[in-house]
């Protein structure tokens, strides 16, 4: 197990450095960052000067090094845009993005396994198929689209719900969160609903599959020919088997709730992490990008190597190839 782990954890800092340079590199084509904080009738002893400051006179793989040794430390840099410590504005902005995570990816968990076992269990009812109809919709729509319609409906016709923006927040020593009042939780119901639609459609269609394919198991039949309750029958034995690969789409998933969060902070104007690297991006506020898509290759790895090790858990198989190969 240990020698598992090592094993994945080295796997995961490869994948990390070889992500982080490619995305290093790719920002040389976004633009040149001098002619936004200088502008364009700047002198070039002006620009050199500045260059020089910034180290982006050094070759790329040098500057690469120079912004991995500082970032381990905690230090990415200073904002181009705002001149500030990137990590104090990620840290300022990193609240809002987990608490939508969250709320988007409980959702996404939550109504996912509930309707695919559903529609699975009762795959040729009206509510089921009805179910199966309407998930086409976050199937096929794009994010940004269905943040407008729900804005449109909720926000512009009914004025029940805002449109924009994070309400009412309270700060918990470092934290802000928009938990503690009402605007806030109102605040979360449109964009977590937007960012969710997707993941919980997603994993509703692959629980569905996956049960549907283990009530045609044998030990199925055969635990209901020993008398054993309908209802055990399906939580016990078959929706503990069905979820052994849902777990890997879940987790990959969480990580795309907070990846691909960028559309829906967008479309609502939410304050969270997502919102700043387009604005980085408009600005060419390299620092600020590169500890972003560094963040978010973490996050990956990580619940990546959390889904690998709970494997070990819920999957007894997996332990007895292990034991026996050891033996």
């Amino acid at each position: 197990m240990i020698a598992y782990i090592l094993r994945r954890t080295a796997q995961a800092v490869l994948v990390l450095l070889v992500v982080g340079l490619i995305a290093f590199s790719m920002f040389r084509f976004i633009g040149d960052p001098i002619d936004n904080m200088l502008g364009q009738e700047a002198q070039q002893e002006d620009i050199d000067r500045l260059r020089n400051e910034l180290g982006l006179d050094a070759p790329l793989l040098v500057q690469y090094v120079r912004f991995l040794s500082s970032a381990v430390q905690g230090d990415f840099g200073v904002s181009y845009g705002q001149g500030r410590p990137v990590a104090d504005i990620l840290a300022e902005r990193a609240p809002a993005t987990l608490e939508l995570a969250l709320v988007s990816g409980t959702l996404a968990i939550t109504f996912g396994i509930v309707f695919g076992v559903f529609t699975a269990i009762r795959r040729n009812g009206f509510a089921a198929q009805a179910i199966m109809s309407l998930s086409l919709i976050g199937v096929s729509l794009p994010t940004f689209l269905i943040g407008i319609l729900l804005i449109y409906v909720f926000s512009v016709e009914l004025g029940w719900l805002p449109s924009f923006g994070r309400g009412e927040t309270v700060e918990l020593g470092w934290w802000t969160t928009g938990f503690a009042s009402r605007s806030g939780l109102l605040a979360l119901i449109l964009p977590s609903i937007t960012l969710g639609l997707y993941q919980m459609t997603l994993i509703m269609r692959l629980v569905r599959s996956e049960m549907l394919e283990v009530l045609r198991q044998d030990y199925i039949r055969f635990a209901r020919a020993r008398g054993l309750r309908t209802r055990t029958v399906y939580f016990r034995h078959a929706l503990v088997n069905t979820l052994v690969p849902v777990t890997t789409v879940i987790g990959l998933q969480l990580g795309s709730i907070i990846a691909f969060g960028i559309v829906t902070e967008t479309v609502f104007q939410w304050p969270g992490l997502g919102l700043l690297f387009v604005n980085a991006i408009q600005f060419v506020d390299i620092p600020v990008m590169a500890a972003y898509l560094m963040l978010i290759s973490v996050m990956f790895v990580l619940i990546n190597l959390f889904v690998d090790v709970l494997y070990f858990f819920i999957d007894p198989r997996l332990r007895v190839d292990r034991s026996e190969a050891s033996a």
